[in-house]
């Protein structure tokens, strides 16, 4: 654990600010859920909560399906981080922070695809600066459950001859609606 020379009191209601820059830092927003955790030293641990993080190692399978099935990378995502990945290197991709675009896309529930070289591409990491040249291909659909975006399912490709079609495009939004079926119950 990483001491950041921080302390605040426990108002009398029993809330703690956490500060400004240690929000932006673990990108927290006003409103985001938190889990808390405490430990055997009697310490109090907050992480932020993803609940389709609570899918993981199924959506860590369905990833495994898509790209088994579309022969393209597939991963799933929860609103800050990719989850799951198969068809890349997991190093590469699992656990990165998605990109601010991303994000954004995410939050305006925007279905993305480019299906030509020519077409504009999503970064989806983070790092992903040089998107235009890493990607030929992308379909990107978001994961909504109960209203909210809580994730998106993507197929990438990397191959110059490949261009996403509408069967992949359907077969995003059928993972992306049953993984937000799968929140809801």
């Amino acid at each position: 654990m990483k001491a950041t020379g921080v302390v605040r009191r426990i108002d009398d209601l029993g809330r703690i600010v956490v500060p400004k820059e240690i929000r932006k830092t673990l990108r927290i927003r006003e409103g985001d859920p938190l889990e808390i955790f405490t430990d055997k030293e009697g310490e109090i641990i907050l992480k932020k909560y993803s609940p389709i993080g609570e899918l993981n190692e199924f959506a860590t399978q369905y990833a495994e399906t898509l790209a088994k099935t579309t022969g393209h990378i597939a991963c799933i995502t929860d609103k800050d981080t990719i989850i799951a990945v198969s068809g890349a290197p997991k190093k590469e991709y699992l656990e990165k922070s998605i990109s601010s675009e991303l994000e954004k896309l995410m939050q305006d529930k925007v279905i993305w695809t480019s299906k030509e070289k020519t077409e504009k591409k999503m970064p989806v990491l983070l790092t992903d600066s040089e998107a235009e040249e890493k990607y030929t291909s992308q379909v990107i659909y978001p994961i909504i459950a109960e209203g909210d975006t809580i994730g998106t399912v993507m197929l990438l490709s990397k191959e110059p001859s490949i261009k996403m079609n509408d069967v992949e495009m359907k077969v995003v939004q059928s993972a992306a609606g049953f993984l937000g079926k799968q929140m809801e119950e």
